[in-house]
């Protein structure tokens, strides 16, 4: 992707020096391999559930957990470049929403990015990076552990600056969708339909996915995208589909549980938005019916 330094985002929000030590000493532990399968369980179902197992891991402690009180922890060039990249894309993506709003004679409030590391607080309870970036409706605010992209690289097989872009443009379509009233009609139905509550996560998702995509539409037609781009975001997608993961967390596939929808409905979506770079066709509730 064609982009450059210019600075941290003023809708960056910067606690990477708060995170580490919270969990230190919590009830039951795990081993490595239930932390790896309850880190893409999180993943799949957006939800801390090392919080709720009360969950550490054996053997020896690393980071944040170990060194309670330590000194903040350096950030790396790599992490510094990617502080850079997701500023850049998170100004870019709210430009391209303000203009968007603005046709249709809405304003657009921007959403703020807050990057950490380990865990913080958020208006949707804690955030811990096992649960992967997400947007909490309740405080306008998408969180982002910056580790969460060396798991799309090397455990997801995702990798590139557009794969690590899609992941932002998915969360700030959720802001899009709770700005439209669509996050909270979903949620009233939710609690109406106990027994739709999955389904109905599925299209809210695959909405997110889909206009993602109207914004790398948006990209594409001011050339900022580079050869392979478009095959990084689409493996981005790929990746995190609700059969892949499943798949590798329990070497079987149950759709009943989805939340997020199949790794081919999530680029299928996606691609739709890229295609077309209109909003309405992101409409998956009515192709859900």
């Amino acid at each position: 992707m064609r982009w450059r330094p210019g600075g941290v985002s003023d809708d960056v929000e910067d606690r990477r020096e708060e995170g580490g030590g919270l969990l230190a000493g919590r009830g039951v532990h795990v081993g490595v391999g239930g932390a790896v399968v309850l880190l893409v369980l999180s993943v799949i179902f957006k939800t801390d559930l090392f919080a709720l197992v009360g969950a550490g891991t054996t053997g020896p402690a690393t980071g944040p957990v170990a060194a309670r009180g330590a000194p903040p922890r350096a950030p790396s060039p790599e992490e510094e470049r990617r502080v850079q990249f997701v500023s850049f894309v998170l100004d870019d993506l709210q430009t391209s929403w303000e203009k968007e709003f603005a046709r249709t004679g809405k304003s657009y409030p921007h959403a703020k990015l807050v990057l950490f590391r380990e865990e913080t607080r958020s208006g949707c309870g804690g955030a811990e990076a096992a649960s992967g970036p997400f947007y909490c409706p309740a405080d306008g605010k998408v969180y982002v552990d910056l580790s969460f992209y060396d798991e799309l690289r090397d455990r997801f097989g995702a990798p590139g600056d557009f794969a690590e872009a899609y992941v932002i443009a998915h969360e700030i379509g959720h802001h899009v969708q709770s700005l439209l009233g669509v996050e909270g009609q979903v949620r009233r139905m939710q609690e109406e339909y106990p027994d739709r509550r999955n389904a109905l996560s599925v299209v809210l998702e695959l909405q997110a996915d889909c206009l993602a995509g109207v914004w790398a539409h948006s990209t594409a037609q001011r050339q900022l995208l580079e050869s392979g781009d478009v095959e990084s975001g689409v493996a981005a997608a790929s990746a995190v589909g609700d059969d892949r993961l499943q798949r590798l967390a329990q070497g079987r596939v149950a759709p009943e549980t989805w939340t997020h929808g199949s790794s081919a409905q999530r680029v299928q979506w996606f691609r739709r938005g890229l295609a077309s770079g209109r909003v309405t066709d992101c409409d998956t509730f009515r192709a859900a019916h």
